[in-house]
């Protein structure tokens, strides 16, 4: 992973539970500005689910957020499980302490877990503020840094009629600045294009209820931002005053699209955007996020199945199993070198447009039990080659290494007779 490349958000050991359900567990990854992170795996893995805690749509049970440096999303269970497990411990020692007659240790052994208990317990209440006052300290900072701006400006004006002006633009970004979010730099294109549009509002109201939300209450100001987002999407003005059910499945995702970057986000979050739609639709939806990503800047996670997409659509991707991220690397490296017997199965399911070799085309089926042993040691993700993590244990990181140098090794040596030739 590059380091030098700004990290715009970063996903620290995110949990998402539903009773017993794990349908989020202990996924870390990061997004670098401007690039285009794919998320994939079989339905139910979990994909959505990451992408809907992100944007807190779910409380994260536990795990961290981080957006632009800041944190978002904050989840508490990790902090009750130390602190349990941190007094069953406890518990144990003096157990044995006693049992030992050294009744001298026992003291500095509950001074330590005293110690550690009060540690999680104020990072468990950071976690709660994060998760509950973050927005409201951005917009808090939003607005001192409005005022500073203003401030000087308007006491260095000597025509009042300018000045008074100048006071009228500084009350309305006032205003619009108290109503700042942090979560509102990211965006969300949904799957279901048709479900996620209400029925009983048009287009225009659609698309300009983030704008008022936000703030704007210029009914001109906001009609032209929506022709704009209208027409830079492929659509036109007049399809404003029309409702969803008008349309067809295409300009519907269309829609949902130009309801995303009329906020002008930074992120966008696109959880299978095509996945609905006919394949000549598909391809000009990658091609107006591509567009829009190049024009507006965007940095996108996209979120699908279907890796013969996102191999040509993003820089980096992620493979989720279960609820757990087994595999990353960039495109070129996943494909190249794919590790993980999950990725491997998915990467042969990929149809190709050769009947012939569709015939011979073997199919590998993951079965975690038979494909892994970890009666010994269970797996964590490592890194095993820079840039390349994988779900392990320290016996296939060692066989994983072995087989990237075997492959570069075979790939060395046909591409020496060709040089030759």
């Amino acid at each position: 992973m590059d380091s030098n490349k700004e990290v715009l958000l970063r996903v620290e050991n995110l949990c998402q539970y539903f009773g017993n359900l794990k349908a989020v567990d202990d996924v870390s990854f990061d997004i670098h500005k401007g690039e285009i992170f794919g998320l994939v795996g079989e339905s139910g893995c979990g994909k959505t689910t990451t992408g809907r805690t992100i944007i807190k749509l779910y409380d994260a049970t536990s795990g961290n957020v981080y957006f632009k440096g800041r944190r978002i999303v904050a989840g508490t269970l990790s902090y009750k499980q130390n602190i349990e497990r941190c007094k069953k411990e406890l518990k144990d020692d003096i157990k044995r302490l006693k049992a030992e007659g050294n009744t001298a240790e026992i003291a500095n052994r509950k001074a330590e877990a005293k110690r550690y208990i009060a540690e999680q317990k104020k990072q468990m209440a950071d976690a709660k503020y994060d998760q509950k006052y973050c927005d409201k300290e951005y917009a808090a900072e939003m607005t001192a840094k409005l005022h500073r701006e203003f401030h000087d400006s308007i006491n260095a004006e000597s025509d009042p009629q300018r000045r008074e002006q100048l006071h009228k633009e500084y009350k309305e970004k006032l205003r619009m600045a108290s109503k700042q979010r942090l979560v509102t730099g990211i965006q969300m294109i949904f799957q279901d294009s048709i479900a996620s549009l209400n029925p009983r509002m048009t287009v225009r109201e659609i698309i300009s209820e983030g704008l008022i939300i936000h703030g704007i209450r210029n009914k001109q100001v906001i009609d032209e931002q929506v022709y704009s987002v209208l027409e830079r999407v492929g659509l036109v003005r007049e399809h404003a005053g029309r409702y969803p059910h008008e349309f067809s499945g295409g300009q519907r995702q269309r829609i949902g699209i130009s309801r995303s970057i009329v906020m002008n986000p930074d992120l966008i979050i696109a959880d299978e955007p095509i996945s609905a739609l006919d394949v000549s639709i598909q391809a000009q939806v990658i091609n107006l996020l591509n567009d829009l990503r190049r024009e507006m800047g965007l940095t996108i996670l996209f979120i699908a199945h279907d890796l013969s997409v996102v191999k040509y659509f993003s820089d980096r991707i992620g493979v989720m199993y279960y609820g757990k991220m087994v595999e990353l690397a960039d495109s070129d490296e996943l494909f190249a070198h794919p590790l993980h017997p999950y990725t491997k199965s998915l990467l042969s399911d990929i149809p190709r447009p050769d009947p012939i070799s569709e015939k011979t085309r073997k199919r590998l089926v993951y079965n975690k039990i038979k494909d892994h042993d970890y009666s010994k040691e269970q797996p964590t993700f490592r890194e095993v080659v820079p840039g390349h993590f994988v779900m392990c244990n320290t016996e296939e990181m060692l066989r994983y290494q072995d087989e990237i140098k075997r492959l570069d090794e075979q790939a060395g040596r046909t591409e020496a007779p060709m040089q030759q030739a």
